[in-house]
């Protein structure tokens, strides 16, 4: 059907040994796996990579969002430390970031980045999400990602906001 394409995944990817995540940036994690990734398929694959960003701390977690608390931490963890680091700040300014990028047979064809800006709430709210979903209170829907309800939050996401400019690329270059 015009306009549209199917997302598949890499044909045997649960045997395929996942690549380290040795970039110090979203967009060099990305662009590390969605290359790692096309070596095994003839079609252009893509990857991405992304976390939160909190100014206050530098721009911590950042790529190490999902093992912020350490290689055994889980979600709880990383939301327990990075409130006790916050304990005090009164700038709470944070955003989800994520990179796409898009290769084909070990080349990087394009790479799109998604932003959605919000701060940090002083205790966890809602159990919706995941991640640091309880701790992004996003000022639009005045609650956090955690208590949004799930569609609403995927219109307005990092991911969303970077697919959406992945679809845009594929029907100009593809011409869908």
């Amino acid at each position: 059907m015009q306009g549209e394409f199917e997302i598949l995944p890499v044909p045997g990817l649960a045997r395929i040994a996942p690549p380290e995540e040795t970039g110090a940036t979203f967009e060099a994690n990305a662009i590390e796996k969605s290359i790692y990734y096309s070596r095994f398929c003839g079609e252009p694959v893509f990857a991405d990579d992304s976390g939160l960003v909190v100014d206050a701390l530098g721009g911590a977690p950042g790529v190490y969002s999902a093992r912020y608390a350490g290689p055994e931490g889980d979600a709880d963890a990383n939301n327990r430390l990075l409130l006790e680091r916050m304990s005090g700040v009164s700038n709470r300014t944070a955003r989800f970031v994520c990179v796409i990028a898009l290769a084909r047979s070990g080349e990087v064809l394009e790479t799109f980045r998604g932003e959605v800006q919000g701060a940090l709430a002083e205790e966890p709210h809602g159990d919706g999400g995941f991640g640091y979903d309880p701790l992004f209170y996003y000022p639009p829907f005045r609650c956090t990602f955690g208590e949004a309800p799930l569609a609403d939050k995927m219109q307005v996401s990092h991911r969303a906001r970077a697919l959406a400019q992945l679809g845009e690329w594929l029907r100009r270059e593809v011409q869908l």
